[in-house]
């Protein structure tokens, strides 16, 4: 069920010690809720924010998910048991909030415990949103691919050493720059990852124009929703690219696609090659370098004249037929 970001209500239900040893493990600082918390509220309102462990052993959390708003849901730890009590009351509160409160539209996911693979399923089958968030090399591949989208903790803590650094940057200048080396490994490496986010929207361009029968045109929303549902930890911020539509420029200066504008639709995606009409029955045709369309004819592509007058153009010759249509008639002597 689609909703614009002001009436998206969402409910967070958060298995902490699945993503809390997932952090660790993964080497970065103590888990923040704050840098979750700060992105979803991008998306929607949270009206509710349940917690699950055994907080004797994270004390040290406790006053930051107090601060944040969580209930706190006292899950204590039984050895004896083989199946860890904190996913089992999760599943359930998170079903009960779906029968009973339909308002709430998104739910989210703070784990990447496969075990929840079935309870994603069943909200989705209930027309809920599903939004997964975990760390990288602890999230299950079953759990990514079962939700709507999934958001990875350790983008959240990229973008925040990111900001941070351009904060250090600004307020203490270098003396000196970084080495060659450093900077050649950086550059890269985000050319890598520039390329591959390329080749997934190339790919799934050619699987929609195969599965609609080659119309030859898709809209760039319709992409991205695609790419989205194919793969629902893609986010183009990871690739290098500010936005979506930085990602498809790059993949048409590559060659590889080609962008047309509709006036009243937006931004189409066709295959390389001439100029083709929008779906809406518009000519328009954007290049990477955005050329002008001028009302009067372009010279052969490639000819270096493109838009620009020649003497052959200032000198026409008038022809008899010409020169009589633009003089008007003298009048007849007496």
């Amino acid at each position: 069920m689609a909703s614009s970001p002001d009436s998206i209500s969402m409910a967070l239900f958060c298995d902490f010690e699945n993503v809390a040893l997932g952090v660790r493990d993964a080497k970065y600082e103590k888990f923040d809720i704050k840098r979750v918390l700060e992105r979803l509220l991008l998306k929607g309102s949270i009206v509710v924010k349940k917690a699950y462990c055994d907080w004797d052993r994270y004390k040290s959390f406790k006053a930051a998910m107090h601060e944040a708003n969580f209930e706190l849901i006292e899950i204590p730890h039984v050895r004896q048991s083989g199946k860890n009590s904190a996913d089992i009351r999760l599943v359930v509160d998170a079903l009960d909030l779906c029968y009973t409160k339909s308002h709430v539209d998104t739910f989210v996911i703070i784990s990447g415990d496969s075990d929840f693979s079935p309870l994603v399923s069943k909200l989705r089958e209930n027309a809920k949103q599903v939004i997964g968030v975990g760390v990288k090399q602890s999230t299950s591949d079953l759990l990514i691919a079962n939700c709507d989208e999934f958001i990875f903790y350790d983008d959240l803590v990229r973008d925040s050493q990111r900001a941070a650094a351009k904060r250090e940057a600004r307020d203490n200048p270098p003396a000196s720059r970084k080495q060659p080396e450093e900077d050649k490994a950086r550059r890269e490496e985000l050319e890598s990852r520039r390329s591959k986010a390329i080749d997934i929207a190339v790919e799934t361009f050619d699987a929609l124009l195969a599965e609609r029968g080659e119309s030859g045109k898709i809209w760039s929303s319709m992409l991205k929703e695609a790419i989205k549902r194919r793969k629902p930890d893609f986010s183009e911020s990871y690739f290098g690219f500010r936005a979506f539509g930085n990602l498809l420029e790059e993949a048409q200066a590559r060659g590889l696609l080609e962008l047309g504008r509709d006036e009243k639709s937006g931004i189409f995606v066709t295959r390389p090659g001439p100029g083709l009409a929008a779906p809406g029955g518009r000519e328009e045709f954007v290049t990477a370098e955005e050329r002008v369309v001028t009302e009067r004819a372009a010279p052969r592509a490639g000819s270096g004249w493109e838009g620009v007058e020649t003497d052959a153009d200032a000198e026409r010759v008038t022809t008899p037929a010409d020169a009589s249509a633009e003089t008007p008639a003298s009048a007849p002597e007496p």
